[in-house]
């Protein structure tokens, strides 16, 4: 049980990383590809779109808010 512990707690650390808001953009910009895609639409080019609007969003608001 231990492993299996250690195993999701670097899972976790390994795909959040530093920012939350990143991994779950990241999520949702896929999960809105994928049903778009569902749906017959051919927007493979949404998700570097969208991964990368979050990580914009991500970067302006480290700027204005340092650690």
């Amino acid at each position: 049980m231990r492993r299996l512990r250690g195993l999701w707690a670097f899972a976790v650390d390994f795909v959040v990383g530093d920012d939350w808001r990143l991994a779950l953009g990241a999520v949702a910009a896929l999960g809105a590809v994928a049903l778009c895609a569902e749906a017959g639409a051919d927007v493979w080019w949404l998700a570097p779109a969208l991964i990368a609007a979050t990580l914009a969003v991500s970067v302006l608001g480290a700027r204005r808010d340092p650690p």
